[in-house]
């Protein structure tokens, strides 16, 4: 072999490696840029979900008028601002987190609300701020009145998501346009069992209706049934019930449902219980709860108190 067949011989071989390196490098590079991308999209998911879940506690918050609760989630200075259409023209009204919290504390005959979200459009920057739009729609007892859109504006204090500021929409449902949803009130009635307002799931029964829980005897009237029910989120203070399904059985409704908890009482167990059943119900003509039925499962819920949710 000549110098120069060995010359060309040793530059292919350099070429060759040099293509392999660059290839090389390009993957690892792809890899990098992949991997970082993946654990921005992890992240963001992450905060999504936390976000909307401080939100979710937020609204639960305003329609059992717990002021404490959103003093939590919120900043010192959050700002509160609405505006709706009255007479043709578009008024607003502007407040601090303090005067709104005095406003819920200072209300003579409280009454629970459901605002109910539709979805959660969230743009988050640097994990650290985010901008949320919520239409949602407030209703009472089953009876939609409003139809808002917010623009809520969130900020990690910590590693905690707050309540910045939050503005809305609000138009107003006209009387004659509203119905009775059996489902706004049920979603409803799951709240207020969280509320440590035992008052304001006695609302939610005609003034003589009744609640039995499993086989024993029906608490009568609605002071029974708020006894009732103050029993319940006494054994529990963090206590949240949720809204599995709603079926309709020849005249009756079964509303199925998930209580979560901690005993974390005096005298308490200390362990979390996670128990679900249903409650038969009888409705007037009102749409108020005449009668109902509840059943779980008291055997487990027992040893749940004793030993926690792990078997």
């Amino acid at each position: 072999m000549n110098k120069n067949s060995r010359n060309q011989i040793l530059s292919i071989l350099l070429l060759s490696l040099l293509i392999v390196s660059c290839k090389s490098k390009q993957s690892t590079e792809e890899l990098s840029e992949n991997t970082t991308s993946d654990q921005i999209e992890s992240t963001s998911s992450q905060s999504e979900k936390e976000i909307k879940a401080i939100l979710e506690r937020i609204l639960a918050a305003v329609g059992n008028r717990d002021a404490q609760e959103l003093d939590d989630l919120s900043f010192d200075q959050t700002i509160i601002a609405y505006t709706y259409p009255k007479d043709g023209q578009w008024q607003h009204k502007e407040m601090t987190i303090d005067s709104y919290l005095q406003t819920i504390r200072d209300m003579k005959d409280p009454k629970p609300i459901l605002e109910s979200a539709n979805s959660f459009k969230i743009n988050i920057t640097e994990d650290r701020l985010a901008s949320v739009i919520m239409p949602t729609v407030i209703s009472k007892f089953g009876v939609a009145s409003s139809n808002e859109v917010n623009h809520a504006i969130m900020m990690k204090d910590s590693d905690q998501w707050k309540l910045l500021s939050i503005s809305w929409t609000a138009h107003r449902i006209p009387e004659e346009e509203r119905e009775f949803d059996l489902n706004l009130c049920a979603r409803n009635y799951a709240q207020v069992w969280g509320s440590n307002r035992p008052e304001f799931v006695a609302m939610f029964y005609a003034e003589d209706g009744s609640l039995q829980v499993n086989d024993g005897e029906p608490a009568d009237g609605r002071n029974a049934i708020t006894n009732v029910a103050k029993g319940f989120m006494d054994a529990f203070p963090d206590m949240i019930v949720s809204m599995d399904s709603l079926v309709t059985k020849s005249d009756k409704k079964r509303f199925y449902w998930t209580l979560t908890g901690t005993n974390d009482v005096p005298n308490g167990t200390g362990k979390k219980v996670k128990i679900s059943g249903f409650e038969e119900w009888t409705l007037n003509d009102d749409g108020l709860i005449q009668e109902s039925k509840g059943y779980f499962d008291e055997k487990e819920y027992k040893r749940q108190l004793e030993f926690g949710t792990d078997k």
